[in-house]
């Protein structure tokens, strides 16, 4: 007796599990362990919810601001490392102490010399401290005078030579700045230069009691006859920048002179430039965010528009939501908000259209089965008639014929479209596919019903047309033969090419003498399933061959249109279809 399980499981189920159970058995026999079943693949939700609607910063927004930001950064950071405009001002403190020290070299020269042209001349030690405390101490620099042996004579920040009593200037009588007086700028500026700087690259400044020209190079130099300078790394990373030039007299050197001075002023210099660069920054770095969240957000706003518009597109199942029209902003995201619009209206366009397809298929199925179950049902009788019975098979099969006829050009206006896009478009040579065109249908057999079929030119070569030559052969044959079905034993068909004036598109006309079309029909003539034939001709059309032409033709940028010719007195003469199919040379 089978159990519940057994009976509530369905047998491809059933047989599934025990092939899975004996493929299970088989791999543990080998030693292996039998693979899961597989699980089928999981389909995505069409309603789930984009990732990016719960975001709460834009990416895009942040991606910009860091782009322009990054040349601000980069500017503020060279307002901070002003290293080359530190070099020109050192170089020429340099050069404003070497001109300096020549003017006092020189005064030196002729005031505290000893001896004459013709003698030995050598520096008075009293009158050259004297003159050098005099010259130099007004311009707060700090003045060393070597003898030709190299020794000190003089310094300016000593009172006399035997007590080696250094000055020191006091500050002035008043609180020094704290601490919390300083710009926090210019905490910060001097930090980060400090961390930047390049000091390191100079040789430390040693204060000696006792110094020598060994202990300052640039004197040996001026010994020598040149003027030299150098800088020095002092306490509190201060650049003790020195100049030294010659004393001479008579082109005979008798002494050097070595001023020298800290940085001070420089760096004051500096900080304050770093200060009005960093002020400048500051506002730029503030105008560019600023700037940048405008930017951003005339971007970004938009597109979030348009991606929530998506998804309610997306989402909607029953009302029809609307993409929201951006077209007159004249940029990019413009083009994009035409585009969106664009493909939400084919796409509506193509549902409605594929539901009023559906529709109509099942309506146009519906008619010929039931007509064919009605035929079967009687036929079946035992005891019918033969010879109604006979007949009533011929209903059969002209029913299963036009069930065929249907399902085989519904299939082929299924895949028209999709066949539309991907087909590749070329020029097309209207006169000879129009020549071959009627050729075939005379050679066909059109003169049976004694219609003749007759082609003729009244345009201008070239006659090359933009399209594909099947589709458009796919066309003529359709309007062709719709048109034969209609004409009279006898009449005359006739196709003719013209075109358009100023390089219009060509204009392709196919004349019958059939009874004409109904104006109340002139439209509806290209609706899917539209039939109205002669009794003869019943069940031998589905009614998708117009319709069909008229998507052709306007998948090419054409048209197509039907008429009625007519007499003088109003009579009517014939139908007219009237094709009108784009040129190539327009397409340039």
């Amino acid at each position: 007796m089978a159990s519940d399980t057994d009976t509530a499981t369905p047998e491809p189920a059933r047989r599934w599990l025990w092939l899975h159970g004996l493929v299970g058995r088989l791999g543990a026999a080998f030693g292996r362990r039998p693979a899961p079943p597989p699980r089928p693949a999981e389909t995505p939700s069409l309603l789930r919810r984009r990732r990016s609607a719960t975001r709460r910063h834009s990416p895009l927004t942040r991606r910009i601001l860091l782009l322009n930001i990054i040349p601000v950064a980069l500017l503020t950071l060279g307002a901070v490392y002003l290293s080359d405009y530190e070099e020109e001002l050192i170089d020429a403190e340099l050069a404003s102490l070497a001109v300096q020290g020549e003017m006092v070299a020189a005064g030196i020269a002729e005031v505290a010399v000893a001896g004459g042209e013709t003698t030995v001349n050598r520096l008075d030690a009293d009158a050259a401290r004297q003159l050098l405390t005099r010259l130099v101490r007004p311009t707060g620099v700090r003045a060393r005078l070597f003898t030709e042996t190299g020794d000190l004579m003089g310094d300016s920040a000593m009172l006399n030579e035997v007590g080696r009593i250094h000055v020191v200037p006091l500050p002035p009588p008043q609180t020094p700045p704290s601490s919390e007086d300083v710009r926090w700028t210019d905490r910060i500026g001097d930090w980060i230069a400090r961390q930047l700087s390049r000091a390191d690259r100079f040789p430390e400044y040693v204060e000696r009691t006792a110094p020598t020209v060994r202990d300052f190079p640039e004197a040996a130099s001026a010994l020598r006859g040149f003027n030299a300078s150098a800088v020095r790394l002092g306490p509190e990373n201060v650049l003790i920048l020195s100049a030294a030039v010659p004393v001479q007299r008579y082109k005979q050197v008798l002494g050097a002179l070595v001023l020298t001075r800290d940085n001070r002023a420089i760096a004051a210099s500096l900080r304050e430039v770093r200060y009005d660069m960093l002020v400048i920054a500051a506002a730029a770095l503030g105008i560019t965010v600023l700037l940048s969240l405008y930017l951003a957000g005339t971007i970004t706003q938009p597109i979030v528009r348009l991606a929530r518009a998506a998804d309610e597109v997306r989402l909607a199942r029953e009302n029809r939501p609307e993409i929201p029209d951006l077209g007159k902003r004249g940029d990019e995201i413009g083009d994009l908000n035409d585009a969106l619009r664009s493909m939400t209206d084919a796409l509506w366009q193509r549902i409605n259209t594929i539901e009023s397809f559906a529709a109509d298929v099942a309506h146009e199925l519906k008619n010929p089965l039931t007509s064919l179950r009605s035929a079967i049902e009687v036929a079946a009788r035992p005891n019918l008639d033969p010879e109604r019975r006979e007949k009533l098979m011929g209903i059969v099969i002209e029913d299963i014929n036009r069930l065929n006829r249907l399902i085989t050009d519904i299939s082929e206006a299924s895949r028209l479209d999709a066949e539309l896009m991907r087909g590749e478009v070329q020029k097309v040579n209207l006169s000879a596919l129009l020549g071959d065109m009627a050729n075939h249908f005379t050679s066909r057999g059109a003169g049976k019903s004694g219609v003749t079929v007759e082609f003729r030119l009244a345009a201008n070569p070239p006659y090359l047309a933009h399209g594909h030559d099947g589709r458009y052969g796919q066309v003529f044959r359709n309007v062709i033969d719709n048109a034969l079905s209609f004409s009279p034993p006898g009449s005359r068909l006739l196709i003719e090419l013209s075109r358009a004036p100023r390089n219009g598109p060509f204009v392709v006309t196919i004349d019958d003498e059939g009874p004409g079309i109904p104006e109340d029909n002139l439209e509806s003539i290209f609706q899917r399933f539209y039939s109205e034939r002669p009794t003869e001709h019943f069940g031998q059309h589905s009614g998708l061959g117009l319709s069909i032409c008229r998507q052709i033709m306007e998948t090419y940028g054409g048209s197509i249109t039907a008429s009625n010719r007519r007499a003088p007195d109003g009579r009517v003469l014939g139908a007219r279809f009237t094709i009108r199919v784009p040129a190539a040379d327009s397409r340039k």
